[in-house]
């Protein structure tokens, strides 16, 4: 049976594009999803980033939601300690509304920013500490069970929109087998922890109203391209642009050249940021095909979600057609 695969979108925003360009490139980018055959399209939430455009996701959402017709679309995802867990179920309540039965939500606990972006936002630095708390009071509200007295989410009660705990730890797959939830491990950027975490929710995964057996998401990074030497270009330039973007936050940094960013590559830092992208198939269909295969066989992954990390979105849309038709999905 051919794994499930659906694809997570930052919106990126190229060197000398605009916003507005990015968003038009995530349309492209979830309409030939859904052409190819893919589940569903995720989208991040990130502040302060210069190079990522979904730093709000609900609104994002609806602007591709209406420009597709059957994909499913959500927050890969919304960082719930930055929010409060009715503000977010009015939203998704609302996408529901709109877009029935294409809505997902998934929830992590991290900011999605640095310490300073996080104060800006009001966020209180004690507010992860109350993750588990807040997903279950976001889930009443979305069953139309508030357990707050006397209120309700308008729109949102009801909606019963699926929820997705998402995490690169140990944490969020203890929390998300405790609550019976679907868990996505962000293994395009944070690797190290990916087997303990699915051993871990395998075994203490308890039934719920939602899920009945695990459902486990696992992330790779793809550059799928015609010619592997351009399938290969493109991960470098990829790989330099994260490395320069981690070491060029702040006020009046310098510029890096692709000889310093490749040199500070061999070192280990450099190796140490390297490694964030341990998991990524790059190569023509056939060896990003073989990647993901085994990748799936070796996590038990129940679907894959792809980050198709081109620089272009020539490239981009290129990358998820040949992997759906690499891995025999079906084109609508």
């Amino acid at each position: 049976m051919t794994i499930p695969l659906s694809i997570l979108d930052l919106a990126p925003i190229a060197p000398g594009q605009t916003a507005r360009e990015s968003f038009a490139a995530s349309v492209a980018l979830a309409q030939t999803a859904e052409k190819h055959g893919y589940e569903r399209v995720w989208y991040a939430e990130h502040h302060n980033m210069p190079t990522i455009g979904s730093s709000a996701t609900s609104i994002l959402i609806g602007h591709v939601a209406g420009k597709t017709s059957t994909i499913r679309l959500g927050s890969g995802g919304v960082m719930l300690p930055n929010h409060s867990p009715l503000v977010i179920a009015e939203q998704y309540g609302t996408l529901a509304e709109l877009y029935p039965d294409r809505i997902d939500l998934g929830l992590g606990r991290a900011p999605g920013s640095d310490q300073n972006t996080a104060r800006a936002m009001r966020r209180d630095p004690r507010a992860s500490d109350q993750f588990p708390q807040d997903v279950m009071e976001l889930q009443a509200y979305l069953r139309g069970q508030s357990i707050v007295p006397g209120v309700q989410a308008v729109p949102g009660a009801g909606t019963n929109v699926p929820l997705y705990i998402l995490g690169s730890s140990l944490f969020g797959a203890g929390l998300a087998a405790a609550l019976g939830l679907p868990y996505a491990f962000a293994s395009h950027f944070a690797p190290d922890a990916l087997h303990d975490a699915i051993a871990l929710y395998r075994r203490d995964f308890t039934p719920s109203e939602q899920l009945a057996t695990p459902h486990l998401i696992v992330a790779a990074n793809v550059i799928a391209a015609d010619d592997k030497a351009d399938a290969v270009a493109q991960f470098e330039t990829t790989r330099r642009t994260r490395v320069r973007g981690m070491l060029s936050r702040g006020p009046a940094t310098p510029e890096y050249s692709d000889d310093q960013i490749d040199l500070f590559l061999t070192t280990p830092e450099g190796r140490n940021i390297a490694n964030m992208m341990r998991y990524s198939a790059v190569g023509t269909a056939d060896e990003v095909r073989a990647y993901l295969e085994e990748f799936a066989e070796g996590t038990g992954a129940d679907e894959l979600i792809l980050a198709h990390q081109s620089p272009l979105i020539e490239g981009r849309l290129r990358s998820v057609e040949l992997t759906a038709d690499a891995m025999n999905l079906v084109s609508a």
